[in-house]
């Protein structure tokens, strides 16, 4: 005989923040304390997952009256043969659905971060060649727990309106361009939501 099953919750309204790794779940974290946005950040919507275990959180989000932000690299799709088809199919699936933002960085998150210092859409080999960029501005930077929980990194990358400078260099740049980021999206949602645009 098997314990009592626990009652699943429904979630509460507002805007919700996924991910595809720990790098995106410690950075939204952060800066939902630093910049006070309102949305939730939740260590169980974020893990090392591919698209699928993703579409899987996004289904069971939207079932409820929420606005889901999901945060991914496209680097992946493009190594990968059925992750470029799972994330074709997540994408056309959802292309219009208003509470749903699909947040991608090509090759990974670690090129929106570069464009808080540097404006460039120049093509990267990878995502290490991306974080190899950013650590000529941020050092210390390194896709570790014992790193990436303390808030002071994303504290660096907020300073100085480099959150404001990012945003702007990142609209300029399309998924056509070497590299790209669409997560300026996801702060223009947070920013209206706190009534900030």
């Amino acid at each position: 005989m098997g314990g009592r099953k626990q009652k699943i919750r429904e979630p509460k309204s507002g805007i919700y923040v996924i991910g595809e790794g720990i790098t995106e779940q410690y950075y939204f974290s952060h800066i939902k304390q630093i910049a006070g946005f309102r949305c939730i950040v939740k260590p169980r919507f974020f893990g090392n997952t591919g698209i699928a275990a993703m579409r899987k959180t996004i289904e069971d989000l939207l079932r409820s009256d929420v606005f889901v932000i999901c945060v991914f690299d496209a680097d992946v799709s493009l190594r990968n043969e059925s992750e470029k088809k799972r994330l074709e199919q997540l994408q056309n699936k959802y292309r219009n659905h208003k509470n749903l933002l699909l947040c991608t960085s090509l090759p990974s998150i670690e090129f929106w971060f570069l464009l808080h210092y540097l404006d460039t859409s120049r093509h990267f080999k990878d995502a290490k060649e991306a974080e190899l960029a950013l650590r000529r501005y941020l050092q210390e930077y390194e896709k570790a727990a014992k790193f990436l929980e303390k808030e002071g990194w994303v504290r660096k990358l907020c300073a100085d309106n480099k959150l404001e400078l990012a945003i702007q260099r990142a609209r300029k740049y399309t998924d056509d361009a070497g590299a790209y980021s669409n997560v300026y999206k996801a702060f223009e949602v947070l920013m209206m939501s706190k009534g900030n645009l």
